[in-house]
């Protein structure tokens, strides 16, 4: 039976939890490492192995910084599509370093047709150029992420990325209010 981790993992705490593992392995072990603690302590708490544990508390250590940071699936039914855009499904991805964002989407149009794409935001508030004649202004902001985008000194659209207070729901709204679209969290 697998213990489970705490809401909010130290992963110093789990460090300290293996070295004191590895003592009590070596009254029965002595030759015993500490990576065999390691992977003990990871397989007690039901992990392949202990890289699998620790891969796990970082990446929810990144989701209590920004609670963006993870896996959205498209709730189509509680979503208001783009009249342009009346795509079936999507799942976006959100990794968080610092200030900057990678955003790794993928979309099911109207046809069926499969729509990736990758992008990188540096949410700092400077604005950047993209490279095809926009540039972008984009914040972090407390549960979630705003953006603008314009075009020689125009504003083209921007918008918002809000996560519920639970965590659970991420909004993405285009400043137009052409388009609502609500993301439930993928539990990974």
């Amino acid at each position: 039976m697998s213990r489970e981790l705490p809401a909010r993992p130290n992963l110093e705490y789990l460090k300290n939890e293996a070295k004191d593992r590895l003592d009590d392995l070596r009254r029965t072990a002595p030759r015993a490492q500490l990576s065999d603690a390691q992977f003990a302590l990871a397989k007690d708490y039901g992990f392949e192995s202990w890289p699998k544990l620790k891969e796990h508390v970082e990446s929810l250590a990144a989701t209590l910084q920004n609670p963006l940071a993870g896996g959205w699936i498209a709730n189509v039914a509680q979503s208001k599509r783009h009249p342009t855009n009346q795509f079936r499904s999507g799942r976006i991805h959100f990794t968080l370093r610092g200030n900057t964002v990678d955003i790794v989407d993928e979309f099911v149009d109207e046809t069926g047709k499969a729509v990736r794409g990758r992008n990188t935001l540096e949410a700092d508030g400077v604005e950047r150029a993209t490279g095809n004649g926009y540039a972008i202004t984009a914040s972090l902001m407390a549960r979630g992420l705003e953006f603008v985008a314009r075009k020689d000194g125009a504003v083209m659209g921007g918008g918002t990325y809000a996560v519920s207070a639970d965590g659970r729901t991420l909004t993405i709204t285009d400043s137009n209010g052409d388009s609502v679209i609500v993301l439930d969290r993928l539990i990974q």
